[in-house]
Parts: C-alpha cells; structure tokens; sequence
C-alpha cells in the first residue's frame, strides 16, 4: 500500500510538470509568432542586383501606366491670355462706372 501512495504522488508531480511545460510551451509559440509577425514573415533578403531589377521592372510598369501630359499651343495660351485681359477690362470698367 506504501508503494501505491509513492507511485501516485509521483504521478502527480508529473501531471503538475507537463501542465508547466505545456504553458512554457504555450508562451513560447506565442513570442514566436510576434517575432514571426515584426520580421514581415519572410526570412530570406534579395541580392543588390535582385533589388534593382525589381525596381527597374516597377519603374517601367509605372511608365506604362502613366499618361502623357497634355501641354497646351502658343496659340492656345495667347487665345486665353487675350481673354482674360479682356474681363479683367471689363471688371476695371464696372468698378470705374460703381465709384
């Protein structure tokens, strides 16, 4: 009977070990995935020549993307800046007539 008394007692320092060792466990994975989260989840870097074909590739598919900008004639820009003289003249003569 002195034997099983021993033997279960044994039993439960054990079960009381796996219960700390689960729960070190636990806290383990939970650092790890932090950690796995702030390094971005990717473990390898790229090559100096790999980061600049990339952002080649990237400039180059912006170029594409990106419209040519619309620039206006001589012509066009004389056209408007006659126009805009001429209501200018016409606000200067409203305020010369109100005073």
């Amino acid at each position: 009977m002195a034997n099983l008394k021993g033997l279960a007692s044994f039993v439960s320092e054990l079960k009381a070990e796996r219960t700390n060792l689960v729960n070190r466990l636990r806290h383990v994975d939970a650092a790890l995935s932090v950690l796995g989260k702030l390094h971005g989840g990717s473990s390898h870097t790229l090559s100096a020549s790999a980061r600049r074909r990339i952002s080649l590739a990237q400039k180059a598919r912006w170029a594409r993307a990106r419209k040519p900008k619309r620039t206006i004639s001589a012509a066009g820009r004389k056209r408007i800046a006659a126009a805009q003289r001429a209501r200018w003249a016409r606000v200067r003569a409203q305020q010369k007539k109100t005073s």
